[in-house]
């Protein structure tokens, strides 16, 4: 059984590493393609984010294996594979609650690794992207690793869920990770402008949280920032560019920097 459940978690584990590669690389790849040079002068910084996310990815396997393991041999969690087994209109709910309620421990978590201590301890590490990248998603020290790791295996333990469902809620976790970091806005305008962007956390309001740290705590909404009053707007992804390619040596001009995301600093 302690075989099996290792080689769950080592299984696991290869399948986080392989994702991060290949969806920040891709937007990473996207980035190059669509804004040549927005990563100029942040190579060094780029290696210390694969590197971090790297023993992340275990962190996040680890208890993701042994769930795994438990759903299928001891029938642990409430995951559920028959489509029919609760009402359809039910999936979409259950969606929306694993993502209300990440976003929730995210919120508050990220939050109280802001005080002092636990910055200084651990959540410096991520701040040291500046600006973020595609590869800073997973950029963790161990100890925040372990807080964002527990909360999916927990949560398939309180909240039914269809395994189709919370393999779409994993894809959105990983989707929103890397592109909150990546310096420009992939999305159309009206996720991150208007009524709809008024809610939904995207790159835009994710850069303001790196440019000036207590703010932005969210992960994919904005009702807890809105709520406790630390929703201050949107980034500038053209100052912090800027800034980037100045210490390396480069020169990132306004259309590399800003075309796709806003110009200002709301």
């Amino acid at each position: 059984m302690w075989l099996a459940i290792l080689l769950s978690a080592i299984a696991m584990t290869a399948i986080v590493g392989v994702r991060y590669f290949i969806v920040s690389g891709a937007f990473a790849a996207a980035t190059r393609a669509r804004h040549p040079g927005l990563y100029r002068g942040l190579d060094a910084q780029m290696r210390r984010e694969i590197w971090w996310s790297i023993a992340s990815a275990a962190i996040y396997g680890v208890p993701a294996g042994i769930v795994a393991w438990g759903w299928q041999n001891r029938g642990w969690t409430q995951i559920y594979t028959d489509v029919h087994a609760y009402p359809l209109w039910y999936l979409p709910v259950s969606v929306l609650a694993f993502l209300f309620a990440h976003d929730t421990w995210f919120y508050w978590t990220h939050r109280w690794m802001h005080r002092p201590k636990p910055f200084k301890l651990a959540h410096a590490v991520h701040h040291a992207s500046r600006p973020p990248t595609a590869w800073a998603a997973m950029a963790f020290h161990p100890i925040e690793a372990i807080t964002g790791a527990v909360i999916i295996p927990l949560l398939v333990f309180l909240i039914p869920i269809n395994v189709g469902a919370l393999g779409l809620v994993l894809t959105i976790m990983t989707v929103m990770g890397v592109t909150n970091h990546m310096g420009w806005e992939v999305f159309p305008r009206f996720m991150w402008r208007g009524a709809l962007g008024g809610w939904l956390i995207t790159a835009s309001h994710h850069q303001r949280h790196h440019e000036q740290y207590g703010c932005n705590y969210g992960l994919y909404f904005r009702f807890w920032d809105r709520l406790c009053g630390t929703d201050k707007g949107l980034g500038d992804f053209t100052k912090a560019h800027a800034k980037a390619a100045a210490r390396g040596g480069g020169h990132v001009g306004m259309a590399d920097a800003g075309s796709g995301g806003p110009r200002h600093a709301a």
